[in-house]
């Protein structure tokens, strides 16, 4: 496929190196959260271009990259003498090299010491009179503050032009302090939004038989739903809330008899049972798999008002209630498959085998405890496998949550031998039951005193966590250990709350309030990562019952309806995949002033690669609110970026740390901005953008203009009168005064930037064989100017290229009033151009389609009575439309981005270097450690990357490989019967 490519016999992995350090930013998120950790300094860097290390990375990484290892091995030989060739190598390898894949940045070492020390030094220039600095004494206090005396020169001043984003010369204290701040903000902006959750919207709703309130709602074993109303009605729901079994469980009685009500439920799952506590005082057991009644517990003193089950140990489980009393009365049951399955055989009250609770604990296998916990109702009770304690809640302040024993020691002891005398000497266990509650110790509880008490709460041993929420709107975090103050308190509900769950796995909390009101919390940062409200979800109504199911990722609720919030699940990527970003890439540039590589997203993110590793540098999102970025520039020394978004405005940013330092917009409708430039014209700096609104917009570029909007200046008056008529996608600027725009209906306008005047217009041609052709994209997504005193049939020696219909590239003579040259077929597969790109000589063009192939043309010496210019390789950089191109001649490379969510390297010949986000690091200079002679994982796998050969256009057929002679016969055929057409055409 390529043409003198360079091949290397195999590749190697490498792997990234940071050392340990505690820095200034995680100094001040410590302390601005009341806690504090130990400091420290990293390793010295004595690394002229050392790159920047991926925010947030602080692992200790031991091991080097084999293909560093190797070349440091062949760096370190026995010379004689030094030629001049070699002084330049050498000085070229010492410019570029990458000593550890990805180090700290000087502002990751700053402690908060250090901060003070420079604070001072600055201070003392002030004295002198200086409020700023420059470059060369900033390098003196940074070195001496932070006692980093072999810091390199480089890395210093990579510091000083992040801050001085200007270019004035000079930095003052403020300034310095406003930078650490951004990055420190938008490091932790970036670390929240790593974090998002969103569910599926609006809510899926199922009506509800009868419209009785569900008492409560479990998820099974299978992921399917359980759910059972107040009359006993139990429906069994897919998890998608599909009804796949419905079934009334309570047996009419008399007319004149109150109907049964079923207060709280739970599933017995590791026998298969499902549990009722009704308010007659019974707890029911039936099959789970056919409802069919099993067995019951009846005349227990109160009303089970909340039940829970837990499996304590191999055939061993308790049941845990609570009531309105405030006891909390737990049945411990051990043989339970025995137990159970005799008292199936009991007779029948109401077709239900039943037994009395007084004649339960007669039996060796049943220990009976009620605890006097609480002064109010027991809102809530469970039994934790993990902590063997019971806790309950009530809305009573003084005893407002307690976990508790489930059995005194002395008391488990001495019944334990009771059982044993009873079982060795083969005798019945005499038992007098009481119903009077006992009070446990102090030692055997904790007790939480609670403002206006506990409606709801949930544990996690994981996290070593205890939340509650009740009727103050706040969400409590302690530790289960002690009981006197709350870790941290969650506020953000504006109605009670009346339930919560930890799904430990992804360290969250689920809580809902009575209006609607959904949350996510992180439990490590203590935010609220989504809301969800009555309005956005759809449910209404007063809500009876909810439940999490980790397994599907959705929470249930009851309500007016049955209604489930489904999690938005991110798709999951194959361990070969690498992506540089969660969502489509529009754009990407290099920065030469920092070696870094700047690409945006659909999603409003913007990410900073360092160019000589492919780690990332920085983050920050949300750049245009919620629109997509669509375009983006360099001003005219690298230090800023000017990015254009769907919401039809122009920011400007100092893409180091995340700062907005202006928003260009025109008054009235804004409209999608699809390019932007930034351009000179004399000594003036513009930035220019075109768009959906037809019109060219022209931005004056002053600095130190202070005003955080800026206007543009007024159109040009041939803009206004003879301008496009279509939206405009492209914009291009050949200097000293030349700029071309290209339109969504094929026309091409070149302009006189000095004068505002049109010097020549023209609309792309249809290809000759292509003539009659109706629905043709004529578009002109992409144009650039060549420059090339070697053109042929061009006056002065330029020429406009542009993109054109069925993967054709069109050539325009732009002086002498313009006139259209020729074209030549640049996709191999009639598929539209969407980028070009040149080097810096002009004598190659590169070029990119829409499913993702580059293809190189050698421009030199090229004349119109050519069919084509010279291809000199094509390679499939991208598995769909390529929308970022740029050649970094200096370091003979090509930055490719595209929708496909990635940002990859490659050399001039097509070569693989990386994607950038991959995990192992590269060095541009470095061959062994790219990734080629491999090529990315999806490339290989695609479809549209199988090479056209013969060989794959023969159907074959097992018979084929029964008789081999006969298939090299016919294809021998088809090979002769496809010469002869191709000589009769």
């Amino acid at each position: 496929m390529s043409l003198g490519k360079k091949v290397r016999s195999s590749s190697a992995s490498g792997r990234l190196q940071t050392q340990h350090v505690t820095s200034i930013l995680s100094e001040l998120g410590s302390r601005m959260r009341n806690t504090s950790g130990p400091g420290g300094r990293g390793e010295k860097v004595t690394d002229d271009f050392s790159a920047p290390g991926r925010v947030g990375v602080s692992e200790d990484r031991n091991e080097q990259p084999e293909w560093l290892v190797r070349e440091r091995l062949k760096q370190i030989r026995r010379r004689h003498s030094v030629t001049l060739g070699d002084k330049a190598q050498i000085m070229r390898r010492q410019h570029y090299r990458t000593d550890s894949t990805c180090s700290l940045k000087i502002d990751e070492t700053i402690s908060f010491d250090d901060l003070q020390k420079l604070k001072l030094a600055f201070e003392e220039f002030e004295k002198s009179g200086l409020r700023s600095i420059d470059a060369k004494n900033f390098g003196r206090i940074v070195k001496k503050c932070l006692g980093l005396p072999k810091t390199s020169n480089a890395q210093i001043q990579g510091l000083f032009k992040k801050i001085d984003y200007s270019g004035r010369g000079r930095i003052s204290w403020g300034e310095f302090c406003a930078h650490m701040l951004q990055e420190y903000k938008e490091n932790q902006e970036t670390a929240r939004r790593s974090k998002q959750v969103a569910f599926t919207l609006p809510a899926t709703m199922k009506a509800l038989c009868h419209g009785l309130p569900i008492v409560n709602i479990h998820s099974t074993y299978d992921g399917s739903i359980l759910t059972v109303q107040e009359n006993g009605d139990v429906c069994h729901w897919s998890p998608e809330l599909k009804p796949l079994k419905i079934k009334h469980m309570f047996k009419e009685g008399p007319a004149n008899r109150k109907s049964k009500w079923a207060s709280d439920f739970t599933l017995m799952t590791e026998y298969n049972k499902l549990m009722i506590g009704t308010g007659d005082r019974e707890i029911q057991l039936y099959e789970l798999s056919t409802l069919e009644p099993y067995c019951q517990i009846n005349a227990l003193d109160t009303v089970p008002l909340t039940l829970d089950y837990g499996y304590t140990g191999p055939d061993k489980c308790c049941i845990v209630y609570g009531d309105t009393e405030g006891c909390v009365t737990i049945i411990l049951i051990s043989s339970v498959g025995d137990t159970l399955r005799l008292w199936n055989k009991l007779p029948k009250i109401e077709n239900i085998p039943n037994i009395m609770i007084d004649n339960a604990v007669l039996s060796p296998n049943v220990i009976f405890v009620r605890w006097k916990v609480h002064l109010d109702w027991v809102t809530q009770a469970k039994y934790f496998q993990s902590f063997q304690a019971v806790v309950s809640s009530s809305n009573e302040e003084s005893s407002s949550l307690v976990i508790g024993c489930v059995l005194p020691l002395t008391d488990a002891e001495q019944q334990l031998s009771e059982i044993r005398e009873a079982c060795y000497e083969g005798k019945t266990k005499k038992v007098q039951l009481s119903w009077t509650p006992q009070l446990r110790a102090s030692c055997d509880q904790t007790v939480f005193t609670i403002h206006k008490g506990v409606k709801t709460f949930d544990l996690c041993q994981k996290h070593s966590l205890l939340v509650t929420g009740g009727m103050d709107r706040l969400i409590r975090m302690w530790n289960p250990h002690f009981s006197g103050k709350p870790t941290g308190i969650l506020k953000g509900h504006s109605a009670p709350i009346i339930y919560l769950c930890i799904f430990s796995a992804d360290s969250q909390i689920f809580s809902v309030s009575i209006d609607s009101t959904v949350k996510i919390w992180d439990i490590q940062d203590q935010c609220c990562l989504l809301t969800t409200d009555r309005k956005a979800s759809g449910i209404h109504g007063d809500i009876s019952a909810c439940s999490y199911s980790s397994a599907m990722k959705s929470l249930y609720i009851a309500a007016d309806c049955m209604a489930v919030l489904s999690l938005k699940i991110r798709a999951r990527l194959h361990s070969r995949l690498t992506v540089s970003h969660n969502e489509p890439v529009m754009c990407c540039g290099y920065s030469e002033e920092f070696r870094q590589v700047v690409s945006c997203t659909e999603g409003s993110v913007v990410k900073v690669w360092d160019f000589d590793t492919g780690c990332q540098v920085f983050e920050y999102g949300g750049a245009h609110d919620l629109s997509a970025i669509t375009c983006m520039a360099f001003d005219h020394n690298g230090r800023r970026l000017i990015t254009g978004g769907r919401d039809g405005y122009l920011k400007i940013w100092n893409f180091n740390n995340g700062q907005c330092l202006k928003t260009l917009k025109k008054d009235g409708e804004c409209h999608e901005v699809r390019d932007c430039i930034f351009l000179k014209v004399h000594r003036n700096f513009y930035v220019m953008s075109v768009g959906r609104d037809q019109k060219i917009d022209i931005y004056s570029d002053i600095p130190e203009d202070l005003h955080r909007v800026q206007r543009p200046q007024p159109s040009w008056q041939d803009d206004l009168k003879y301008g496009h008529k279509e939206d405009i996608l492209c914009v291009a600027q050949c200097p000293p005064s030349l700029l071309a725009t290209s339109s969504n209906d094929g026309e091409i306008i070149v302009w006189n930037v000095v004068s505002g005047r049109i010097q020549c217009r023209f609309f792309s041609p249809l290809p000759a064989n292509h003539q009659n052709a109706e629905g043709l994209d004529t578009s002109v997504p992409s144009i650039t100017f060549l420059k090339n005193s070697k053109l042929q049939q061009f006056s002065s020696a330029t020429a406009l290229l542009s993109s054109g219909a069925m993967g054709y590239i069109n050539l325009w003579n732009v002086l002498s009033g313009g006139n259209f040259v020729g074209s030549f077929k640049a996709s191999r597969f009639q598929q539209k151009i969407t980028k070009l790109a040149k080097t810096d000589k002009d004598t190659l063009l590169y070029a990119a389609d829409r499913i993702g192939y580059i293809y190189i043309y050698n421009m030199e010496k090229f004349s119109p009575e050519q069919n084509s210019p010279r291809g000199e390789n094509f390679w499939r950089a991208h598995t769909s439309r390529v929308t970022g191109l740029q050649i970094v001649d200096v370091d003979q490379v090509v930055l490719t981005s595209s929708t496909d969510y990635t940002v990859r390297l490659w050399s001039t010949h097509g070569e693989f270097i990386g994607t950038f986000g991959q995990s192992e690091s590269w060095s541009v200079h470095i061959s062994s450690s790219w990734k080629h002679p491999a090529v990315p994982y999806e490339i290989l796998i695609d479809p549209l990357s199988m090479p056209d050969h013969e060989i794959l256009n023969v159907k074959t057929c097992i018979s084929d490989a029964i008789k081999p002679d006969k298939t090299e016969a016919r294809r021998g055929e088809l090979k002769q019967a496809e010469t002869s057409s191709t000589i009769h055409q």
